[in-house]
Formats: C-alpha cells, sequence, structure tokens
C-alpha cells in the first residue's frame, strides 16, 4: 500500500496539530493495530483481577465473607485456587503485555520508515529556493530528530496512552462493583488530579517545540562550522565561533531545563498523590472495618487499586512526554511537508511531438528573478537560439547571469515569464527525468558520493567495467585512473576529499559524458584543470562531442575563442552575440573584457 500523499499532511497551518497527520500512517498498519488494541482488554482485566484475588485470600484467612463459589470451596481449596489463579494471572500477563509491546514497537517502526521515507522524498522534490533559504541542519534536525521523536511517540506514547486509559476504566469500574464508596473516594482525588497533569502537559509541549528549534539552530551551526572547517581555521575563527556556538548551548539547556522542570514536577505531583490517596483509603477503609461496615480483605483490595490507579496516571504522564514531543515533531515535520513542490512534470494530455533535431536551445522573453517581490530581476527578456550542434559561450561580468541560465535550462528554477524550448518543446512539458537525461551538466565544483570511482562515474546507470575503462580512456582519463591505488575501485571519502579539485572535476565531466547528452552545459568545468591537462580533455571533447549542441561558461575568454559563437550577458540582458574575432572587431563590452584580461585586470562585478 503506497504511503500518504503530501495533501494528506497539509491542513490550515494554525489549527492545532493531531493526530490527522497520521491516521493515513494508521491505516496502512490497521491489522497490527487492530491486534494490539485487542490484547488491551485482557491486560487491563489480568491487572484488575490481581487486587480482587489478593483481597479474597485475605478475607478467606479472616473468615469474612467472599463470592459465594469460593466459600463453596472450604478454606483450604479455596486459598489454593486463589494462588493458582494468582500465578496464571500474573504468567498470562506477562506474555500478553510482552506481545503487546512487542506489536506495539512493530507498528512504531514502520510507521516511522514511511514517514522518513516519504519525508525525504518530499526535500528532494523541493526546489533550489526552499534549500536556499533553509540552513541543511534544520533540515537534518527533521529528518532524524524530530523523525525519532515521532518514533518514540508511537513506541512509548500513543497505543500505551489508550493501553492506561483502558486499564483506568477496567479498574475504576471494578472499584465501584466491589464498594462504591471507596471506589467513588479514589475517583474523586483522581480527577482534579488528571486535569492538573493536562495542563502542566500542555506547557511542557510549548517549551519541547523551543527545545526543538534550538536543536535545529545548533545543528545548523555545527554543520557550518565543520564545512567551512578550512576558513575557521585559516581566520583564526575558533574562539569566536565557540563562544557563539557556547551561546546557542546555552539558550538550548534553558528550554531544556524548562521541560526538565514541568517533567519532574508531574512525576513528584503524581508520587505524592499516590501516596495521599492510599493514606486516605486506608484512613477512610479503616474507620470502616472498626465500624464491621468493610471486610478487611475488601479494604487490602482498594490500598492495591488505590496503587494501580495511579500508576496508569502517572505512566500516562510519562508517555505523555513522549507524545508531546513526537507532536512537536510532527507540527514540524508538517510544516516541512506543507511546503509545495514548485517544480513538478504536467499531466502528459497528448503524446509529445517527435522533435525533428536535438539539441536545439531556445529562450524566449525569460525574466527571472529569484525573490519576486524583493529582488531585481537577474534575468531580463532574454531572447536566443542555439542551433542543434552548435557550441555557444556564456560570458560576462560576475552577476551577469551565466549560472542562472544554465539553471533555469535545467529547470532548476522557474522563469517569471517566458518560456524555455528544447527541441522544440517546452521544458515545462518535458518530464524532469526525460529533461535531464538530455542535458549534460559539468559544474565547476563537482560533488562526489562517498563510494568507489566506477560508482561515481555510473551514478546509477548500468556500464560494464570494460567499457567504463574504454571511456575514461577515450577521453584522456586512463593515466589519471591508473595511478589511483585500485583504479576504478578507488574508495572516496566524503565529497572525494581525498582527491584534488582537479581530480574531482575529470570524474565530473567523464560521468557526464557518458550519459551521451544532447545538450552538454560546462560551467567553468575545467577552471581546476592545468593548462596540459585541459588541452588534453578539450580535444577528447571535441571527439566525442561531435554533431552535439554545447554550452560552455567561462570567465577565461581564452577558453571560449574557438565557439561558433559567444553571447555576451550583462545584468541579465544579451548585449552582443558573434564570433571571438567579430566581437573583438565591434569594439563593444565583449572587446572590453578581453582588453582586460590582456592586461591582467580584473572582470568587475556586473552590479
Amino acid at each position: 500500500m503506497s504511503s500518504p500523499t503530501d495533501q494528506q499532511w497539509r491542513g490550515d497551518p494554525g489549527s492545532p496539530v493531531g493526530w490527522r497527520r497520521v491516521v493515513p500512517y494508521f491505516r496502512v498498519e490497521r491489522k497490527s493495530i487492530a491486534l494490539a488494541l485487542g490484547l488491551l482488554l485482557p491486560v487491563a482485566f489480568g491487572n484488575a483481577l490481581q487486587p480482587l484475588l489478593v483481597g479474597q485470600a485475605v478475607s478467606l484467612l479472616r473468615q469474612e465473607p467472599v463470592v459465594p463459589w469460593l466459600g463453596q470451596l472450604g478454606a483450604v481449596n479455596a486459598l489454593n485456587l486463589l494462588i493458582v489463579l494468582l500465578a496464571l494471572s500474573m504468567v498470562t500477563g506477562l506474555v500478553l503485555q510482552g506481545l503487546l509491546s512487542y506489536t506495539v514497537q512493530s507498528v512504531g517502526q514502520k510507521i516511522t520508515a514511511r514517514i522518513r521515507g516519504h519525508l525525504f522524498c518530499h526535500a528532494l522534490g523541493l526546489d533550489l529556493s526552499f534549500h536556499v533559504r533553509t540552513p541543511v541542519g534544520l533540515l537534518l534536525t527533521r529528518l532524524t530528530s524530530d523523525v525519532e521523536a515521532v518514533a518514540e511517540m508511537f513506541g512509548n506514547g500513543a497505543i500505551g496512552v489508550v493501553a492506561e486509559l483502558v486499564s483506568l476504566l477496567v479498574i475504576g469500574a471494578t472499584m465501584m462493583v466491589v464498594d462504591w464508596r471507596l471506589g467513588l473516594l479514589l475517583l474523586l482525588v483522581l480527577l482534579p488530579v488528571t486535569r492538573t497533569v493536562v495542563a502542566l502537559q500542555t506547557r511542557y509541549r510549548r517549551a519541547n517545540y523551543r527545545v526543538r528549534e534550538e536543536l535545529g539552530n545548533l545543528n545548523a551551526d555545527l554543520q557550518e562550522n565543520l564545512q567551512g572547517l578550512e576558513v575557521v581555521q585559516m581566520f583564526r575563527r575558533q574562539a569566536r565561533n565557540s563562544a557563539r556556538s557556547a551561546a546557542g548551548v546555552s539558550r538550548y539547556k534553558a528550554f531544556t531545563m524548562r521541560t526538565v522542570a514541568l517533567d519532574a514536577t508531574i512525576s513528584s505531583l503524581l508520587e505524592w498523590v499516590s501516596i495521599a490517596a492510599i493514606a486516605l483509603v486506608i484512613s477512610v477503609g479503616g474507620w470502616l472495618v472498626v465500624r464491621d461496615t468493610l471486610a478487611l480483605g475488601t479494604l487490602v483490595t482498594f490500598v492495591l487499586y488505590a496503587q494501580r490507579l495511579f500508576n496508569p496516571l502517572r505512566q500516562v504522564a510519562e508517555r505523555f512526554t513522549f507524545i508531546q514531543s513526537g507532536l512537536t515533531g510532527l507540527q514540524r515535520i508538517g510544516e516541512l511537508l506543507d511546503e509545495p513542490i514548485r517544480i513538478e512534470d504536467r499531466p502528459v494530455t497528448i503524446p509529445l511531438p517527435r522533435p525533428t533535431s536535438t539539441g536545439e536551445v531556445v529562450f524566449e522573453h525569460v525574466t527571472f528573478a529569484y525573490n519576486v517581490r524583493d529582488d531585481v530581476p537577474v534575468i531580463r527578456d532574454l531572447s536566443f537560439r542555439i542551433a542543434p550542434g552548435e557550441t555557444v559561450a556564456l560570458v560576462g561580468a560576475t552577476g551577469s547571469g551565466k549560472s542562472t541560465v544554465i539553471s533555469l535550462l535545467c529547470r532548476l528554477w522557474e522563469p517569471q515569464q517566458g518560456r524555455i524550448l528544447l527541441d522544440g518543446v517546452n521544458i515545462r512539458d518535458l518530464p524532469q527525468q526525460e529533461l535531464r537525461r538530455r542535458l549534460g551538466v559539468v559544474l565547476q565544483d563537482t560533488f562526489l558520493f562517498s563510494g568507489d570511482v566506477a560508482t561515481n562515474l555510473r551514478l546509477g546507470q548500468t556500464i560494464s567495467p570494460a567499457r567504463l575503462q574504454q571511456s575514461c580512456e577515450k577521453l584522456g582519463l586512463g593515466p589519471f585512473i591508473r595511478s589511483l591505488p585500485q583504479g576504478l575501485d578507488t574508495e572516496l571519502r566524503e565529497r572525494g576529499a581525498n582527491l584534488s579539485a582537479g581530480e574531482r572535476q575529470l570524474l565530473g565531466v567523464a560521468r557526464v559524458v557518458l550519459r551521451q547528452p544532447d545538450v552538454l552545459v560546462m560551467d567553468e568545468a575545467t577552471a581546476h584543470l592545468d593548462p596540459s591537462t585541459e588541452a588534453t580533455l578539450q580535444r577528447s571533447l571535441a571527439s566525442l562531442l561531435e554533431k552535439r549542441t554545447a554550452i560552455v561558461i567561462a570567465h577565461r575568454l581564452s577558453t571560449v575563442e574557438s565557439a561558433d559563437r559567444i553571447l555576451v550577458l550583462r545584468r541579465g540582458q544579451l548585449m552582443e552575440s558573434g564570433t571571438h574575432e567579430a566581437l573583438k572587431a565591434q569594439g563593444g563590452l565583449y572587446a572590453q573584457l578581453a582588453n582586460l584580461q590582456d592586461l591582467g585586470r580584473p572582470i568587475p562585478t556586473d552590479k
């Protein structure tokens, strides 16, 4: 059965977070939950029966009235039977309680696994605008700590609370049947205590939400410092960053201590009320025993019931701690799942036309701003066409919108106006998987996953080792692969930390070329390579990608001189277009940029 959809998680953000978020997941495990609920009554009756058996045994020893069928057996036989029934109820209760606990924990883990998988898939589907504004540490907290809190809520909370409430009802009903006076006395003590506990638990939940928020901030700060460790050390920021982290730890500790204080208050309140209730039962019941209106065995029964009556309430309070933490986790998870997935595949109503050519890219009056309300457009009414098989270079000062053009083409962002066509089809009408299969993008900073080199080159494709090695040789990567300790089987550390930036870039180029894309995009893809390696790679790419469209972004204008056409951007607008020689002869913006580089001066920022 499939997992609940995002829509099932969404609701009015101002409404209280409740079980509506997890009801679809409960439905998936309804058989196991039915089994757990079916075990509640036998376990509760067993707990309620044991004090009654002990009370009957005391009544037998004092020769007080007992239930009729027991009195007919004789004192010795009746006492032996009570001992056997007590032992049997205890053993049966242990078995049923163990089965109940296993079932509940199993349900909790299965539901939590589904939530984690659903949450992870949703996070991967969110567009870059969300990930840009959300610290990684906060996102990781929701994927880990918040989901674990939900697991604790299921395993130690939800069904457990139902079990304790059933136990309370069964014990309460049994007490009223045995002696309504003492039963009513205990229930009158129970009601105000329950109301107080509920009020304290509400405060606990609010405090726990702040704890989760501060934990997310701590994780975000830690992740940022670890990722930027080289900068922290080189700029001697250890003391300052540690002080900032210590301030966050202090805030986290302060909010945590609030939850600890509330938890301790609830536990101590129930403990003292339980003792007071036992004292009250002994006082009132003893007075009734002295007046011969109550059997001593019945008094013993109610002393045991007083202990057991508040034990479920104590358990409910402790389980509510898990429930409140879990509800906080659910609220934060729900906030993440309420984030809409803005870039989605459109439903295919008619078959897409077969392209007459492969590799044609067209921008038609495209306008884009990263923040529609506050930012000025990064791309302004941009229009151009790249013919199939043409190599086009995008140049311009920093901030002119070159990389943004690539992100829009890959549909990592959506333009506010205009449209982008690939082989005559609006990229919004293409399935994202198909679009990105036909586009091969090599970025300046290559990300490598943990694993061996071959796995990073394949990235899910089925490619034999022989073909993989052959493709690397054609790209001129043979010497590099052979220099690795185990060749293609060499294990890479996190983000490829045991390779140089240039070596990571070589692997980034190779894994894109292996996919034989219709359009190859290279965003400063050779910036970390030495001139000799770059020249070798460029020659190999020229032969392997013949008749394929290529889009090249480079700050070094010498690397784009051989392009069929150069597009010069300034503040997101197309200023010039032509070959290297033609643009230099025009004496315009491209010529100015080329002259600055010839003189060794940096190109100014395009702001």
